[in-house]
């Protein structure tokens, strides 16, 4: 009877560790659970644009997994302020559910304030509207109408897959902004992913980099991995972009905007050209600004040619287009100063009077090289240094710098260009 009361005994307490065990596995899968259901529609690949006056406006865009949660975005005068007092903006934006795959869905989120003052430091989150489904608080600072010099970031083809690339294109925003801190806005040469449906990697892509896309402006160009065979849904879902772009393209992938004194044409290299064409010639016709730059994906004059904006090239020598901005070829690549196809000026590093178009790749900012391709006569700097790269364009009154570094903090290239 001992021997089997003892038994009785041992079982009982192997029951009882097992049945607290299994609590324990419950409270940590429900506890697991209800996290994930409290972060579903928290905000995530938050991104900041400009829509309309750099001045007065800023636009958002956001992701939440869940695509039923509201679009609601808050900001406030000053850095690092609270939301509870009477001066809150409040506005409504919109929501679009967007199917990621796995028979699974996820909001896409977007709103615009306008009306805002000049020069003028403004703290915001965007969210639900509900308590613990706000993005963290950033800030973000309105153009300045006294503003005589301002700098702005250039990168391209980030293209990443695997979360380690997106390390990669997180450390180079990171080296950008060490080296330009007050840089003002970014632009972005196309192929921003490698593969536009992977929304994972949007997340790396905007995770990798919150810090800077949060706060300044990021203004992207539609590359060939960001529309491909004529669709580019899941690109544009994540940018609030201006409309001012060419009849017939895909909204977001053609436009234009003002900063300071320039003028920046953002053209697509994948669609529509003909009617890009009319466009580009009526926007730059259209401009007072003292600076014309368009930024491109496949260049005109890159590592190779693309032949097929060769119309694109006429307007830029009629408008006196200064700088043109591409991407594509994952090398480094800056033209001599062209016009009319040939190379005009001194063969230095200083462009006057409008004389030619500089035309430059600024290598990548993610995990791809491309092997060097053959020199071109146009070309007054080509190399492959397997090294990402970024550019500083700084503009003061009658003088444009252009500065290029790579991921270690080296300068690789400069030269200015003079009115």
């Amino acid at each position: 009877m001992w021997l089997y009361g003892g038994g009785e005994k041992k079982l009982r307490k192997e029951f009882i560790w097992l049945v607290l065990i299994g609590i324990v596995i419950l409270i940590i899968v429900v506890g697991a659970e209800w996290m994930k259901v409290g972060q579903s529609e928290k905000p995530k690949s938050l991104v900041m644009t400009l829509k309309n006056s750099a001045l007065t406006s800023r636009a958002f865009t956001w992701y939440t997994e869940s695509p039923n949660a509201a679009s609601i975005l808050q900001l406030v005068k000053g850095k690092n302020q609270d939301f509870d007092g009477q001066d809150v903006i409040t506005i409504t934006g919109s929501t679009t559910k967007v199917d990621v795959g796995n028979n699974h869905e996820q909001g896409a989120h977007k709103a615009e304030v306008t009306g805002l003052e000049s020069g003028t430091v403004y703290s915001y989150r965007v969210g639900s509207g509900k308590d613990k489904e706000w993005s963290t608080t950033v800030s973000f600072t309105t153009e300045s109408e006294e503003m005589e010099e301002f700098t702005f970031i250039n990168v391209a083809d980030s293209q990443g897959i695997t979360e380690l690339d997106f390390d990669l294109w997180g450390k180079t925003m990171n080296k950008a902004f060490e080296i330009f801190p007050t840089a003002q806005f970014i632009v972005h040469n196309g192929d921003l992913t490698e593969e536009p449906e992977d929304e994972v990697a949007w997340d790396q892509f905007f995770g990798k980099a919150k810090n800077w896309l949060t706060q300044v402006p990021f203004m992207p160009v539609t590359g060939n991995h960001d529309e491909v065979k004529g669709l580019a849904d899941r690109y544009t879902s994540h940018f609030n972009l201006p409309d001012n772009g060419a009849n017939g393209s895909i909204e977001g992938t053609t436009y234009s905007f003002d900063y300071g004194s320039a003028h920046i044409a953002v053209l697509n290299t994948e669609s529509n050209i003909k009617e890009q064409t009319k466009w580009l010639e009526k926007d730059l016709a259209g401009t007072d600004k003292q600076w014309k730059i368009v930024a491109m994906h496949r260049g005109a004059y890159g590592g190779k040619t693309y032949n097929k904006v060769d119309d694109w090239v006429s307007i830029f020598d009629q408008y006196d287009v200064d700088l043109v901005l591409q991407g594509h070829n994952h090398e480094y690549s800056r033209s001599y100063p062209l016009c009319d196809g040939k190379i005009v000026g001194d063969g230095g590093n200083i462009v006057n009077d409008r004389e030619g178009t500089v035309y430059v790749v600024t290598n990548t900012a993610g995990q791809k090289f491309n092997e060097k391709k053959d020199d071109q006569f146009y070309h007054q700097v080509h190399f492959q240094n397997q090294k990402q790269m970024f550019a500083g364009i700084t503009i003061q009154a009658d003088t444009l710098t252009f500065q290029a570094y790579d991921i270690d903090g080296e300068k690789l290239d400069e030269f200015v260009i003079q009115h």
